[in-house]
């Protein structure tokens, strides 16, 4: 049995460690072994300190598989997915889409849904096109920055911007 549940205090430290696993071996696949961290556990922590933000951890059968963050602005209905991941070895069993189909349940006042991910994420942007009904909407590079990407983070200067309209 699915459930995407609010996440504990006490689950924080495996989410995390999860979350940073999920992205460094995205990372690693297309580039190969690398010695830095790619999400490091500050931005995870900030990204849940913003106003509005909420994270949810995905069970299933009683197991963390992945979770998501996402931040809300309920006044404007303009909210993100900033992060969304699905742990190693859990991948491919529909999981991701389970997690995005409860995130539209649970806020179904959305007027727009936005996100980013990595030029290098093949994987995702099959997933946010194909699967969620994202559309991209923008291509940071080095002659359009993302302005909230730090300079110095792996594929930085390459990234999509996605957008789902809900009304």
């Amino acid at each position: 049995m699915f459930l995407l549940l609010p996440l504990k205090e006490e689950d924080k430290r495996s989410f995390f460690a999860d979350m940073q696993i999920a992205f460094q071996s995205g990372a690693e696949k297309e580039f190969g072994k690398i010695n830095e961290e790619i999400l490091p556990k500050a931005d995870i922590e900030e990204c849940i300190a913003k106003k509005g933000a909420a994270a949810y951890q995905a069970m299933y059968d009683g197991k963390m598989v992945g979770g998501a963050i996402v931040v809300i602005d309920a006044k404007s209905g303009h909210n993100s997915l900033e992060f969304l991941y699905v742990k190693e070895g859990c991948q491919n069993k529909g999981i991701g889409c389970a997690i995005w189909e409860t995130l539209e349940k649970l806020y179904p006042d959305t007027v727009v849904w936005e996100t980013v991910t990595p030029y290098f994420e093949k994987r995702n942007l099959h997933f946010y096109i194909n699967l969620c009904g994202f559309h991209a909407v923008e291509f940071y590079n080095p002659r359009h920055k993302d302005p909230f990407t730090p300079e110095d983070m792996i594929g930085g200067d390459y990234f999509f911007g996605f957008e789902k309209r809900m009304k």
